[in-house]
């Protein structure tokens, strides 16, 4: 179990500073008792300049959190339809009957399109739409860290939310012949 270091003195004064500030959240009349004097903490040995035998030290680095795709389950996803109608959806044996570009839009525009389109698709009880985003495009002329297929990866999203959630009934990356990795096909359900 590591040792706990004691308070300097000077914390020690800032926390009576502290602590005479403080006003109870109730009002009662209780006082906080005085913090006890503690002793100072024992000196720490300094660590060395250098790290010994001349080999060098291990750098510790934090663990970069993972980038999860929201798009990568898709394809593998535990079909909502029938299963038979799914595997000739992924082989892109089925045509759409919509198609929505939104190459070249910002994400505020991309979104108030989409919604628009499957809702208008749901209301003509459509059943098979293809929505192209594209695959974003990687940039390596600016050093600032920028997502890329910002349309890609927000498109599972905004399916997965008001309004539009109620239409959707399954989302897969298209076949290679309606555009691949950077088309979708969503599957709507049937009106009651």
């Amino acid at each position: 179990m590591a040792r706990r270091r004691g308070l300097t003195p000077e914390e020690r004064q800032l926390w009576r500073e502290v602590v005479a500030r403080a006003v109870p959240l109730r009002a009662s009349g209780a006082v906080a008792p005085p913090l006890p004097d503690l002793a100072p903490a024992p000196p720490v040995a300094p660590m060395p300049a250098e790290p010994l035998r001349g080999t060098p030290a291990p750098v510790r680095r934090r663990a970069a959190a993972p980038v999860v795709d929201p798009v990568a389950g898709l394809d593998r996803a535990h079909p909502d339809m029938d299963r038979r109608r799914f595997e000739k959806l992924r082989r892109g044996r089925m045509d759409p009957e919509e198609r929505l570009d939104l190459h070249g839009m910002t994400t505020e525009r991309a979104h108030a399109m989409l919604t628009g389109f499957i809702v208008s698709a749901a209301a003509r009880d459509l059943r098979l739409v293809l929505v192209i985003t594209g695959k974003g495009k990687a940039d390596d002329t600016t050093h600032q860290p920028r997502r890329h297929g910002i349309l890609r990866h927000s498109l599972p999203h905004w399916l997965a939310a008001p309004p539009l959630v109620g239409h959707v009934l399954q989302v897969t990356p298209a076949h290679q012949r309606h555009g691949g990795a950077g088309a979708f096909y969503i599957y709507l359900r049937r009106r009651r």
